[in-house]
């Protein structure tokens, strides 16, 4: 089986499916792609030209919450979803919901007036949450982890973001990149 990964170290919906293959443990080969000058090829294996693109066997599959889904049932072990259907609806629905997190994040990184504020209030939000459980999704890591992470540390490395005015989600973090995978892409955004 022949599986490549289209990737930009920038882009934080290509670092959660990196961090995801690093997690499983699976090799691939990958391609870079230069978001300011993206190859025409690239609209051929997703018609958005954007990434990532995980294509396994000449399957391209775009969209980086298709591509963990992907991963997690293909790669069983180890599971990072839990048991419990209930439990795994509500790690996809924080994963469905990323536009929470997102879009306060991207309008503070295009300086909107309010972005600030709205991004506190939803870290606000994740730090209440992480009050009561050691992971997004519980009380194991998992895919709702994998899945935010990036944007958390984007905005603490690359927008200055004061994280530690949010204890519960501060160690949260702390906690993550004790991870080989989390601290790869810490690297990686500490290099952006």
């Amino acid at each position: 089986m022949s599986l490549v990964l289209y990737d930009a170290p920038r882009c934080p919906y290509c670092a959660r499916v990196r961090i995801l293959l690093a997690e499983k443990g699976v090799e691939l080969e990958v391609v870079e792609i230069d978001l300011s000058d993206r190859p025409a090829w690239l609209y051929e294996k997703n018609p958005t030209g954007r990434v990532p693109v995980l294509e396994e066997d000449g399957r391209p599959l775009p969209e980086s919450a298709v591509i963990m889904e992907f991963l997690e049932e293909r790669y069983p072990d180890p599971a990072l979803l839990p048991p419990d259907p209930a439990d795994r609806a509500a790690v996809r629905l924080l994963i469905f919901r990323d536009d929470d997190l997102t879009d306060p994040y991207y309008a503070l990184r295009r300086g909107e007036d309010g972005a600030a504020e709205e991004l506190d209030t939803v870290l606000g939000r994740f730090d209440t949450m992480l009050a009561g459980r050691p992971y997004l999704g519980g009380a194991e890591y998992g895919l709702a982890d994998i899945a935010l992470v990036p944007w958390f540390l984007r905005a603490r490395d690359m927008l200055g973001v004061d994280l530690d005015r949010f204890p519960s989600l501060s160690d949260w973090l702390a906690r993550l990149e004790e991870r080989p995978a989390i601290a790869a892409e810490a690297g990686i955004v500490a290099a952006l």
